[in-house]
């Protein structure tokens, strides 16, 4: 049919567009060109693992002169800093073949110009004039003007040679001719200032090196690890206010009685201006530290502040002097510990690490760390050290008091909560470590010491040149010899010609889903990583051995033979059998050749155990498929057929005698098989690393939880660490790895290390959910390949995007090779929630493994310094402004509102009177917390309590510092009673005086027989609520066992604004309330009406809601440990109509019960869950349900500790009570 159009009232060619149109197109064409485009840019998540492509291992670089000989003492034959120092360590070196596999660098003496970098000109000159000198007296002289200084006529130009050796090695591994290298050198000269020789030292030898590096090699992050036993305070002093560097120094300091002396070493100097938190002191308050307490430090303190800095070179002020022999150190480090420790940071700063002799007067152990320390650099497998005992109390002491004066600098070592409250731990001083009671939790409370300084800042006219330095008895040196042999002797040098074995067979490719080919676990996942490493060159760099399929008699070590039965028997087997059968089990799919792959992935793991135990390979890696780590000793689960890794380890322990083997599974799905096959065992150590969602992620079984610790002999060889959030990062996973797995990982020494190598916590996994990147797995495998004298095995679990899990076993692989791995990216830090998981690890597995000694809370000092005030004998606090400012200071944002707004909004309590309570469960409890409490009150009977019984006004005592002005570490004493005016607008004016005694006797009795009364009228109130006769039983009485008081939310019965018979007591307050009538009456009219319906029956009449989502039940925690931060209620109460103190928002605002103040909820504007993180306040609670969560525990909380607060809101909201529920 022909088409027709209406046609125009004007010829199409002159109809022209409305002008309006044209000038808005035009004006829209205008705004959009001018309009700045916003710089969009895409990240590569991949960058790092492409580049890395080519970072190939290096050489490892050595220089040294032999001429630094002839630096010696004329006048003291037997003067420790002597040339054997030099000579023997070079002498070890060659005879364990170490000199001759490094590149040599040709030395050189430094320049003048790159002396003064770090010295004066002076400086120089002094001792220059003593060149070719042959006057020994004179000599002997001048060296009397500084502290341990012997000169010699060859001194100047070896200190130049020395220096000019460290400055060229560093510049060599910076310009990248070699990887990393050591300078076997002397004088040494980490003691050496600007314009002072001190302690055998001359010019800095590593300062100027880093100053070389900063100036000339576009270095600008260096990291100065100095484990010489004296502490390096020229190089502490030379970077003090330099953010550039970290300095970080393990010294004996015995409290400043050890030399240096200097109250500058100590853990409280930490840099000033832009530097201030760069300066790491760790003193050494005892003698007699062993390698325990060196790994602690490494792994508590410094391996954390590394990765979070992300230095791009590494220098080490190597001296020897705390190892076991030495006569200054006195300490008890085995040689082989400097290689671990050495070891640790080698994945840094993209392998650049250079090692500089410093100290170290016991030649026999002087000479064998130095040679472990070089065999290390060139990439030898790190010995096993001997058992280490736990770390000691002084050591725990001083990482703590470390961690907490650098926790403001460093989100790393934030793992420690703070709790701003008194105790009355306070008033003993000689136990720093003890348990407090925090209502539903016991909770190790950490008190920072004093410091104190035994030192003297007394310089004399001349110092000692001869016969000044520790003498040991021949007796004493026999028997170190003795150790030190046996040591020697003991320790196992030798490793396979192999470093890195490879299995890989395209038979285990046969595994398919048939039915869903795009299934996650697909062939392609084996073949794409073997590419990935065909494209690195690292299978010409491996050694490849031919697959195998398992045996039934290896099988049947770990499976039963139903199960093995079962999958041989698939093969023969109809399809629609095989569909039917893999429905029997979770989350499985069966093909015909299931069996045939799943026994060529065991037995190729197998074969790896066999070439790395046989000593034909140093470590091992399993390219396999199917996964195995869900398998159970009777069925395939979760993908898994056969648990390749534990059958492993059964055949370690079993065929190759091992008695100590490590399985560490970071798979983001918890190992359930390999946890049950060896809860009992012992000899397995299992670890585990994963999402756990509280119970949610797959497989979804609370033997997942952190609170499984093993069974019978095999508890404590079971740790789970389960994330409760997707989005888990490198901070969190790296954090895990120093505050747990590497402590417990050294302390039971394993033999052999397998890793469960899952790959789907990797950045872009469709099924984990977390954003772990590759190059932070090669870092973990490293920290790994430490362990068992690097026999270590990594076999492929899961992990469902391809592309990151080539990238990711392939750097794993690279790190087992040797490789530099790619720095992880800056300000590295682990997450809250990560946080809470690794407390509560550690919190469970302290009972069983005494390396994981921190963790503990600190009692906030600084807190106290800044917020209470010392009162001694000052007038009575009067001023309203005071305050207001004081909580002015407090409050996020408060100068953007008035004073006056802020501090009526802040429904002031405490904090006017600074009233710390010191029950989290009630303001007072019994007489007997307080009367007859000798820690609160003095034999006179003078009140002492820094938590006093305070009036409805909100006075208590005060606490007032005893301590010098800038003291960091003041000690605390309770002050006398004083009288406390509250302004008048913020509550009625009141002065109250705090001796009352006898009327807190009075009050404490009546309080108890009143709030027994109300308690029990409550209880019967609930139980009609209920529904319930008051001779039942509760309902509470009818929950499951380990479930407290309950709290359900319906959600459904929130957006219903209905009246059945089945309200609550709640809803009738709510709408009587708001009539103006009487709530009591109204309630009581409302049950004649009808009886109301138990909460049990309106959940069984709509558990299909319930079940459908329509709506939910929360059950919250019983209890927190965060309970003992909640606060009392202010004396006012609390009003639920104010606004957000940021926004003005009314809508969803939660109140803090720590301060009281009122923010909006997340889906507002968020300022409350600002407000919790800004101010470390983890305790909530909404004004629109009445709920509590803890940000803290990432959970709602129900405890009868909250009552009071939740009544005052239900008063505030409904105008009635609200019932007490809990049981007493």
């Amino acid at each position: 049919m022909k088409r027709t159009n209406k046609k125009s009232s004007k010829p199409l060619e002159r109809v022209k567009p409305s002008q309006a149109i044209v000038a808005a197109k035009r004006n829209a064409k205008l705004k959009q060109t001018s309009k700045k485009q916003a710089e969009i840019i895409i990240k590569d998540i991949y960058e790092s693992a492409r580049e890395c492509k080519e970072m190939i291992r290096g050489s490892t670089g050595v220089i040294f002169d032999r001429r630094m000989v002839e630096h010696h003492c004329l006048w003291d034959s037997n003067y420790p800093e002597s040339p054997e120092r030099f000579s023997r360590v070079l002498h070890r070196c060659e005879e364990l073949g170490l000199l001759s596999r490094c590149t040599v660098i040709t030395p050189r003496t430094a320049e003048e110009y790159e002396v003064l970098y770090k010295h004066e000109e002076r400086h120089i000159e002094i001792l220059k004039a003593t060149e070719n000198c042959k006057d020994e007296e004179s000599l002997e002289k001048l060296s009397s003007k500084y502290d341990a200084i012997y000169i010699h006529p060859s001194t100047y130009q070896l200190s130049l040679l020395a220096a000019g050796c460290a400055i060229e090695i560093v510049d060599a591994v910076c310009r990248k001719k070699i990887q990393n290298g050591m300078a076997i050198i002397r004088p040494p000269g980490h003691h050496a200032m600007k314009s002072e020789y001190c302690g055998y030292c001359f010019f800095n030898n590593v300062a100027l090196a880093a100053e070389h590096a900063l100036n000339n090699c576009d270095i600008s992050r260096i990291v100065i690890v100095d484990w010489d036993v004296h502490h390096g305070q020229a190089t502490q002093q030379m970077f003090y206010d330099d953010p550039r560097v970290v300095y970080f120094s393990i010294h004996r300091y015995e409290h400043g009685s050890f030399w240096p002396n200097l109250r500058e070493s100590d853990y409280d100097y930490i840099g000033e201006g832009k530097g201030k938190g760069y300066n790491f002191n760790v003193p050494l308050n005892k003698t007699g530290m062993t390698d325990a307490d060196y790994l602690a430090v490494f792994h508590h303190v410094l391996l954390p502040v590394v990765l979070e800095f992300q230095p791009e070179l590494i220098l080490i002020s190597a001296g020897y002097d705390a190892a076991i022999g030495c006569p200054e150190g006195e300490m008890n480090i085995t040689p082989v510990c400097y290689a671990h420790l050495l070891s640790s940071l080698m994945c840094l700063a993209s392998g650049k690490v250079v090692v500089v002799l410093e100290g170290g007067y016991c030649l026999k152990s002087l000479a064998e760390g130095a040679a472990l320390t070089l065999r290390c650099l060139l990439g030898d497998p790190c010995p096993p050290l001997p058992s280490l005992p736990p770390p000691s109390d002084s050591i725990t002491e001083s990482i703590l008091n470390v961690i907490y004066a650098h926790r403001d600098y460093w989100k790393s070592l934030q793992i420690q909560d703070v709790h701003k409250k008194l105790t009355e731990a306070e008033t003993n001083p000689n136990n720093r470590i003890r348990e407090e009671k925090m209502t539903s939790a016991v909770v190790k409370l950490y008190q920072i010491p004093p410091t104190l300084f035994l030192g003297s800042s007394e310089k004399p006219e001349h110092y000692e040149t001869r016969n000044c330095y520790p003498v040991q008895s021949e007796a004493l040196l026999k028997e170190l010899d003795a150790t030190l042999n046996k040591l020697i002797v003991g320790t196992n040098l030798s490793f396979a010609p192999n470093r890195v074995c490879i299995v890989y067979d395209e038979v285990m490719m046969k595994h398919k889903n048939i039915v869903e080919p795009t299934h996650p676990e697909k062939p392609e996942r084996i073949s794409a990583i073997f590419l990935k490493h065909e494209e690195y060159g690292l299978l010409d760099r491996c050694l490849r051995l031919k697959a195998r399929p398992v045996t039934d008699e290896e099988l049947e070590l770990l499976h039963s033979r139903d199960h093995i039965k079962k999958m041989k028997d698939i093969k023969n087997m109809k399809l629609n059998d095989i569909l039917k059968l893999q429905d029997d089990f979770s989350s499985m799919y069966l093909h015909p050749e299931t069996y045939e792959s799943a026994a060529v992935a065991a037995g190729s793991v197998l074969e790896v155990v066999d070439s790395v135990l046989n000593g034909d390979s140093r470590s091992g890696a399993a390219i396999v498929r199917p996964p195995g780590h869900h398998a159970e000793e009777g069925e395939p689960c979760g993908f898994c057929v056969f648990n390749n890794v534990a059958l492993a380890a059964k055949y370690a322990v079993k065929i190759h005698g091992l008695k100590r083997v490590l399985i560490l599974d970071w798979d983001v799905h918890h190992g359930n098989g390999t946890q049950h096959m060896f809860e009992e065992d012992p000899h397995v150590l299992y670890i585990s690393l994963h999402r756990y969602d509280n119970g949610s992620f797959f497989p979804g079984s609370t033997d997942a939880n952190y609170t499984e610790v093993g069974v019978g002999p095999g508890k404590g060889y079971n740790i789970n660490i389960p994330w409760n959030k997707r989005g888990m990062g490198d901070g969190d996973y790296v954090t895990a790895f120093h505050q747990v797995v590497l402590p417990v990982c050294y302390q039971f020494n394993p033999e052999l290390v397998l890793v469960s190598a899952g790959f789907d916590a990797a950045i872009g996994d469709p099924l984990g959910g977390c954003k772990v990147t590759p190059e932070a797995y090669g870092h973990m495998a490293h920290w790994l390949s430490s362990l068992a004298n690097g026999k270590i095995i990594l076999c492929l679990e899961g992990g469902y995007n391809i592309t990151s899990i080539s990238y990711a076993m392939t750097l794993c692989s690279k790190a087992l090779l040797g490789d530099p791995l790619p720095p992880l990216q800056a300000k590295l830090a682990p997450s809250q929630s990560a946080i809470n998981t690794i407390r509560n690890v550690v919190k469970v597995q302290s009972n069983y493994w005494s390396c994981l000694r921190f963790g503990v809370s600190f009692l906030d000092q600084q807190y106290l310094t800044d917020h209470m005030k010392a009162v001694g004998d000052t007038d009575v606090v009067s001023s309203c402004s005071q305050c207001k400012e004081e909580m002015s200071a407090q409050i996020p944002n408060a100068s953007s509102i008035s004073l006056e707004d802020t501090f009526a909004r802040i429904n002031l309590r405490e904090e006017v009177a600074l009233h710390y309570s010191k029950s989290a469960s009630s303001h007072i409890t019994t007489k007997d917390n307080y009367l007859n409490d000798s820690n609160y009150f003095s034999s006179s009977g003078e009140d002492k309590s820094p938590d006093s019984p305070m009036d409805f006004s909100g006075t208590s005592s005060l606490i007032s510092p005893i301590s010098s002005p800038g003291d960091c570490n003041p000690s605390w004493s309770l002050s006398p009673p004083v009288s406390v005016t509250i302004p008048e607008n913020v509550c009625n004016e009141t002065v109250v005086n705090t001796q009352f005694s006898d009327k807190i006797e009075a009050e404490l009795e009546l309080d108890e027989k009143n709030r027994n009364v109300a308690r029990k009228n409550s209880e019967l109130s609930l139980l009609s609520d209920l529904g319930h006769d008051s001779n039942e039983n509760p309902i509470t009485e009818k929950h499951p066992k380990g479930i407290g008081d309950t709290e359900i939310s319906l959600r459904r019965m929130a957006d219903n604004n209905t009246s059945s018979s089945g309200s609550n007591s709640q809803q009738a307050g709510a709408s009587n309330s708001a009539d103006g009538g009487d709530a009591a009456d109204s309630s009581a009219a409302s049950g004649s009406s009808s009886r109301p319906r138990r909460l049990v029956d309106y959940l069984a009449e709509n558990m299909q809601m319930l079940v459908a989502g329509e709506m939910f039940a929360v059950v919250p925690l019983p209890g927190c440990p965060h309970l003992d931060r909640v606060r009392e209620v202010p004396p006012c109460g609390i009003n639920c109509t104010l606004p957000c103190l940021e926004c003005g928002s009314t809508r969803e605002n939660w109140i803090c019960l720590e301060c009281y103040t009122v923010h909006c909820g997340r889906y507002v504007n968020g300022h409350m869950v600002e407000h919790g993180m800004e101010m470390s306040h983890p305790i909530t609670l909404s004004f629109s349900d009445i709920s509590v969560w803890c940000y803290a525990c990432e959970a709602y909380i129900e405890n009868q500790v909250l009552y009071s607060a939740k009544n005052a809101v239900h008063r505030s909201k409904f105008g009635t009570e609200m019932p007490w529920s809990y049981n007493d």
